[in-house]
């Protein structure tokens, strides 16, 4: 039996920590050592009970936004019970705790508020974010997800309802590989909001004011980057959903200071990578033949674009030969090296003679000319797949690998019933949100769901492993690989790309021992034999159970 806790805080105070809280299975004796009678009904119950409870309340809610707003109130009132809940289900679970219902749940965030939860650091209180991490509560941290809110998923600028990706990401920190709740603090870095909904809603809980920019930004963010320095100096920060002209620069200026990554730009690019390399397996293309279409040229697609090509690189193409394997398109069409273009994206621009005699630079003009083997969305932008392009895409190509990876749900590119229609059953398709598979010709046809969750737990399981002081660009590489070789597509072309949903706690962990052996070979971790690695994962890992208590003397 697992040796009790020992506690000093009872009654009342007790059942309101969330990490403590058992709820109905304090057993007896518990509830005689720590004042409890009188504030439970007197039934005993088990966890399981409580999870099979739980589970009924939530399903007995339809709407997607209330099955949210149940879940929040789970993880504030009773965190055991949460994951518990969480990995008893996580195929089900995982769209109402992360995307697309998050993306709701951000919208409508100062509707649902209800307790604290993370950390607002708000401009207001710029002199005072030392003071407020300072607290001896947050003295376990070892992961912090942090946002400004501006970019959340493909819905624009929340505000302070941002809040609501740091909350769902570390769930998923826990629920997939098993981080400690108490070790993961979630962080808003309140900068006020230019969305005008925000601001006119009275219900609005941040700071109700037009976003800070330009050197009063830096300034702030610099501010908070020293203060958690100084606090945590070997904890892991992931970014998470910062605009486009903020996410790759405030990466590049911090990830050699603190170790750090950004999700938007690496873990996307590593999850799409690895879906690639998947499809590779049932389409028989060589990596370093195939010609890769992209809509959406800001972070997240020209981080999908730089590991991809590193890959192709490591596969035996030059740099130049592997930079023009690649036909970005953003808003004025396809990149082309005479245009205006943020730095990220000049590798990626392909040369004006490249379209000489083309009738224009767009989708359709690229399918038709280009012939790429696989295309990729991150625009935000429903329907940017048009039919036409589609269908110009799969006329040259036997088996197209379409990835329409915008969230939420009503933000993809395109729907998979679509691209199976226009390519006649033969697309391998991976989404960002979850889609149901698509029956063609009598065949169930399996949609991946190429989700950032079967990347960024098991690097950061893998980084807290090798106590990695900084993550490389060759660790989401690794991360890559590591999920490609799960995939079931290896085995039966018929089968999806990514492992299910469901075995995500098993992926997290085939991730973590690759990301933390590359962290030791890019010398940015104290060497450690593989049996010491494991041995740390295993450590690392928190299982949702309910301890015995007894009372401190």
């Amino acid at each position: 039996m697992e040796e009790p806790l020992e506690l000093e805080v009872s009654g009342i105070d007790l059942l309101n920590r969330p990490i403590l809280n058992k709820g109905t299975a304090f057993t007896d004796d518990e509830r005689d050592a720590f004042e409890l009678h009188g504030l439970l009904p007197p039934h005993v119950g088990t966890l399981e009970q409580q999870v099979t409870r739980r589970l009924r309340a939530l399903r007995d809610a339809d709407d997607p936004l209330e099955q949210y707003a149940f879940l929040r109130d789970l993880q504030d009132v009773n965190e055991t019970l949460f994951y518990a809940l969480i990995v008893q289900d996580l195929a089900s679970l995982l769209p109402i705790v992360y995307t697309p219902t998050v993306g709701l749940g951000c919208q409508r965030f100062s509707e649902i508020w209800r307790r604290p939860r993370g950390l607002f650091l708000s401009y207001p209180n710029r002199h005072r974010i030392a003071d407020i991490l300072s607290s001896p509560r947050l003295d376990e941290v070892d992961v912090i997800v942090v946002s400004d809110g501006e970019r959340i998923l493909g819905l624009g600028d929340q505000g302070a309802g941002g809040m609501g990706i740091p909350i769902g990401k570390l769930a998923l920190y826990t629920a997939c590989a098993g981080i400690h709740p108490e070790r993961t603090l979630p962080i808003l870095l309140d900068v006020g909001t230019d969305n005008p909904e925000r601001l006119a809603d009275p219900l609005y809980v941040g700071w109700r004011n037009p976003r800070i920019r330009d050197a009063e930004y830096d300034e702030f963010v610099e501010a908070f980057i020293e203060a958690v320095i100084a606090r945590w100096p070997h904890v892991l920060l992931q970014w998470e959903d910062f605009a486009n002209q903020n996410a790759g620069r405030l990466l590049a200026k911090y990830r050699d200071r603190l170790c750090s990554f950004n999700d938007d730009i690496q873990g996307t690019a590593a999850v799409a990578a690895g879906a690639l390399l998947s499809a590779i397996e049932v389409t028989g293309i060589p990596l370093v033949e195939q010609r890769i279409a992209l809509v959406g040229a800001g972070s997240a697609g020209i981080g999908i674009s730089s590991l991809i090509h590193r890959a192709m690189v490591d596969a035996g193409l030059s740099y130049t030969e592997a930079r023009r394997r690649f036909w970005a398109i953003d808003r004025e069409g396809l990149l082309l090296d005479d245009m205006q273009l943020r730095p990220a994206q000049i590798p990626f621009a392909q040369p004006r003679s490249a379209v000489s005699g083309w009738a224009g630079t767009g989708l359709v003009d690229v399918a038709r000319n280009a012939k790429p083997t696989v295309l990729i969305g991150v625009s935000a932008q429903p329907g940017a797949f048009t039919e036409e392009a589609v269908r110009a895409m799969a006329a040259h190509v036997e088996r197209p690998v379409i990835f329409p990876l915008s969230n939420p749900t009503s933000r993809a590119e395109a729907t998979p019933e679509s691209l199976v229609a226009w390519t006649e059953g033969r697309a391998l398709i991976g989404t960002g949100s979850p889609f149901a598979p698509v029956t063609h010709n009598g065949r169930a046809v399996p949609i991946a769901q190429s989700n950032n969750a079967y990347i960024f737990p098991g690097v950061g399981l893998g980084i807290l492993a090798s106590r990695a002081r900084s993550v490389t660009d060759a660790m989401f590489t690794a991360a890559a690989r590591a999920l490609a070789a799960l995939s079931p597509a290896r085995s039966d072309p018929h089968a999806p790309l990514l492992p299910p949903v469901s075995e995500l706690r098993r992926v997290a962990v085939a991730v973590a021992l690759p990301v933390a052996q590359q962290a030791i070979a890019d010398g940015v971790a104290d060497a450690a034999d593989d049996d010491t690695l494991r041995a740390r994962i295993a450590a690392q890992i928190w299982e949702p159970l309910y301890r015995p208590y007894r009372r401190k003397k």
